[in-house]
Order: structure tokens, then C-alpha cells, then sequence
């Protein structure tokens, strides 16, 4: 699945988000990001940090289901698009996801000698993501076993 972003600029762009925060369904999206305006950020420890343009270079994101069957020991890092006052920016987005009817948990070989699973196995997870979504509610967390 692909995916074209035009952020249109806004005379408030501290008021206005692009696209809000949120974690990738996929295992895996590679961005291009326009080469002229920045806007995607990641949060890192509490503060959003903004992605800088390297002009013809991707930008490599790790996805929710990326995080589950690595146990978590990989992450789907939180990010999100922000406006700007003068330029529109365009963005292209790749996302690759697991197929629908595929259960998807985590890898045997990656969960610890003490049994430690973080994630139950889920079904067709971009469905579970967009119910959640609707709920208010963050997949991971609602996928995550709770001790």
C-alpha cells in the first residue's frame, strides 16, 4: 500500500497538525519526504524531534506489527506531520503489511528463556488498528499482555 501526503500550509501552524501523532500499522514504511519543506517528527523521550531533508534519501519507519513480532524489541516509534506558514509539502509513503488473513504474534525464537510474551497473536491487523483507532484506544497497548 502507498500513499501521496499534501500538508497544505496554514496561517497558524502551531495550531494546526498535518497529521497527528500516531504509530504506522505496517511492519515496515519507507518514506521520501518533500526535499524543500520539513514536517515529519518523532517523539523521543517526551520532545518531538524533527526528521531534517536529505534530499533523494528515504526515511526507514519500523510498524506496529514489526513491534509485535519482534516481542518489542523493536519499536513503531510515535510520529507525526507538522503544518507550515509559507509551503505546501508533498510526501510519499510505502507501507508494508503482513497479509490480512495472516495471524501475526510474536516470533518464538525471539521471546526470552522465562516464557515473557509483550503481544497476543492478532488477526488481520489493519482492521483491529482502524476499530481501536475509532475507540480512542492505542493498538499496541490493546494487543500488549498486561501483568
Amino acid at each position: 500500500m502507498s500513499g501521496l501526503t499534501f500538508i497544505h500550509p496554514v496561517q497558524r501552524p502551531d495550531k494546526v497538525l498535518g497529521l497527528k501523532p500516531h504509530s504506522d500499522r505496517s511492519w515496515i514504511t519507507v518514506f521520501l519526504q518533500d526535499e524543500l519543506v520539513e514536517g515529519l517528527q518523532f517523539v523521543k523521550d517526551e520532545k518531538w524531534i524533527t526528521v531534517p531533508v536529505i534530499p533523494h534519501a528515504l526515511v526507514v519507519n519500523l510498524g506496529d506489527q514489526m513491534q509485535i513480532m519482534s516481542n518489542g524489541i523493536f519499536k513503531s516509534p510515535v510520529h507525526r506531520v507538522v503544518t507550515n506558514a509559507d509551503k505546501l509539502r508533498i510526501s510519499v509513503a510505502m507501507f508494508n503489511e503482513v497479509e490480512p488473513e495472516k495471524e501475526i504474534g510474536p516470533v518464538e525464537g525471539l521471546i526470552d528463556e522465562k516464557g515473557s510474551r509483550l503481544y497476543r497473536n492478532v488477526k488481520n491487523y489493519a482492521s483491529f488498528n482502524y476499530e481501536c483507532f475509532q475507540k480512542g484506544k492505542v493498538p499496541l497497548e490493546e494487543v500488549k499482555f498486561h501483568a
